[in-house]
């Protein structure tokens, strides 16, 4: 391999002792429902394991006496692997970005708030970013006027994450979603009863 070849990424998965690599000689024993059966010592709980025939997977090797699930392997990596996709990504959605110049028309103007909107309500972030091409650049206030106008239109569902910022001759300025958002969202799915 060659080092301007990409190397792969590998992700680690948990490693988990199960049924004869369980060390210690006292558990405390959960059904798959996380209901406590109780503790009792290994020896016991490789016998319940056997009659059932289910695995014993230990999940928290650090508690004493440490916790181990009476669940069959195969199902325990499958609910893990669901619970790892079903976690939500740290910070929210992705970034996404909206470029303009500080004195675009009225029409395009509404064709990118319309599209922050749609953004925002998705659950994104948007990075605003406003370019001043030419002698624009000696009038950054048009700059803020826009910022301070997607903020008025966007009061409902979106929140000003990070302030207008010049930097050379771009502006940036960034919005996130407000939790009312999500909310509304869980709303419009909870059907209606209709009245008889």
């Amino acid at each position: 391999m060659t080092r301007y070849q990409k190397r792969k990424r590998y992700t680690r998965t948990p490693y988990y002792r199960t049924n004869w690599a369980i060390r210690a000689q006292e558990v405390r024993l959960l059904d798959a429902d996380n209901k406590q059966i109780g503790v009792l010592s290994i020896a016991e709980a490789r016998q319940m394991a056997k009659e059932q025939e289910l695995d014993l997977v230990e999940i928290v090797e650090k508690a004493n006496p440490p916790v181990v699930k009476l669940i069959k392997f195969t199902k325990f990596k499958y609910l893990e692997k669901k619970k790892q996709k079903d976690k939500p990504k740290k910070g929210g959605g992705e970034l996404k970005e909206i470029r303009l110049t500080p004195f675009i028309g009225q029409s395009d103007l509404e064709t990118r708030l319309k599209r922050m909107k749609k953004f925002l309500t998705a659950g994104h972030k948007v990075k605003v970013s406003i370019k001043f091409i030419g002698r624009q650049i000696t009038k950054p206030e048009f700059g803020y006027k826009l910022v301070e106008r997607f903020q008025t239109e966007l009061e409902e569902i979106a929140i000003l994450e990070t302030k207008p910022k010049l930097i050379h001759k771009r502006m940036y300025a960034t919005f996130s979603p407000t939790k009312t958002v999500k909310s509304k969202k869980q709303d419009e799915k909870v059907p209606q009863k209709t009245q008889s």
